[in-house]
């Protein structure tokens, strides 16, 4: 199980990915406050494992993954899904991922072919503002994690965006 802080862009760019032991596991350098919205995942020597990126000509939130210099994924939300959130987690080749639940609440699972493959919950820690996040063996654990943070970037983005709205209603 690895452990995510929820509000990691209230602490600044840079944040850990731990085990649920406390004990650091990766590191995210942000640049989420740049126009692409890059985040880089390194290992604990400070190499660069994976990194994700909004594109920046979409018809809607995507983003990119990259593991090891290698295009992993693409981060795409469905426009049409009543009373949930989606996400179609795109790899190459077959096997594509779909993410659902409640993403604002930190609340839903990845599946594979109607199998679910990883979870992400609040529910699981008593620690404040983190959330777990817990993989199946098989899967590839650090394509899965920077999915859920493409997902983190997109949904601040949408709250960003409908904070910008509101304010410029009231003016």
């Amino acid at each position: 199980m690895y452990v995510i802080k929820e509000r990691f862009f209230d602490i600044g760019d840079d944040f850990d990915i731990t085990d649920d032991s406390g004990r650091k596991v990766l590191h995210v350098d942000g640049k989420v406050l740049s126009l692409r919205d890059k985040l880089v995942i390194e290992d604990l020597h400070g190499a660069e494992v994976a990194s994700v990126h909004r594109q920046l000509i979409a018809l809607r939130p995507t983003y990119q993954i990259r593991i090891a210099g290698e295009d992993a994924a693409e981060v795409r939300k469905k426009l049409f899904t009543p009373f949930r959130e989606k996400f179609t987690i795109d790899v190459p080749g077959d096997g594509d991922l779909t993410m659902s639940g409640d993403l604002f609440d930190h609340e839903y699972t990845v599946e594979r072919d109607g199998r679910e493959v990883a979870s992400v919950s609040k529910r699981w820690l008593s620690i404040r503002d983190s959330y777990a996040v817990r993989i199946a063996d098989s899967e590839n654990h650090v394509l899965i994690l920077a999915a859920v943070l493409a997902l983190e970037l997109a949904t601040q983005r949408e709250k960003d965006e409908e904070r910008k709205k509101k304010e410029q209603q009231d003016d």
